[in-house]
């Protein structure tokens, strides 16, 4: 295997931990009622279409038209996304920082609301400011796993498939970008990852 020169990290899951539930749960007082308001109003598919460019004015007024009584729940999804996010994976700071310090070029594919990602990057510059790059969904009206938006980020990014990293803790993501040529590897946690990136030569072994 060629010597990898490069990566490309998700962010949710990855660089970052987030869940619907960090916001509602500062809502939504009653366990059975949260748990219900996750599985049945602000579902994954509903959330899915702010990344891949569905305007939240649009996607929310359809939900309120549904779930009336859950008006001011859902319109807080947009005035409060960023409490959804609370802060890093244990460690990755320090792993991006200690990639950076050794030269390595980083990007990033992330499959994120276009309305969303200005804000939270703008929070969280001491650790995107180290990144080259990032295709976000939202923006590109592609989403992973979908091939097109891997061919896209590796046109952008210039960079050889089979000489870069790619990074997600998501199997299906992992999947389609081994298709793609990429040393495509499954996050689990930065220990793991990063007896990963030493063996491939991306870090100093410890």
């Amino acid at each position: 295997m060629t010597r990898p020169t490069a990566i490309i990290f998700d962010v949710g899951k990855v660089l970052y931990d987030w869940s619907p539930r960090f916001l509602y749960e500062r809502l939504i007082a009653d366990d059975r009622a949260l748990d219900a308001f996750l599985r049945d109003v602000v579902t994954h598919e509903w959330h899915f279409q702010h990344d891949a460019g569905r305007p939240f004015a649009e996607t929310s007024a359809e939900l309120i038209a549904l779930f009336p009584e859950h008006e001011s729940l859902i319109a807080a999804w947009g005035s409060r996304f960023g409490e959804a996010i609370p802060g890093p994976i244990p460690g990755m700071p320090q792993l991006v920082a200690d990639l950076d310090s050794a030269g390595v070029p980083l990007y990033a594919i992330t499959n994120f609301s276009g309305e969303f990602w200005p804000p939270f990057r703008a929070r969280e510059a001491a650790l995107f400011d180290r990144f080259r790059d990032i295709v976000v969904s939202g923006d590109e009206r592609l989403v992973k796993p979908d091939p097109a938006i891997y061919a896209l980020a590796l046109r952008r990014f210039g960079v050889v498939p089979d000489e870069s990293v790619f990074i997600d803790d998501n199997a299906a993501n992992v999947a389609a970008a081994a298709d793609a040529g990429l040393i495509a590897l499954r996050f689990i946690d930065e220990p793991t990852l990063r007896r990963d990136l030493e063996r491939l030569e991306l870090l100093p072994r410890s």
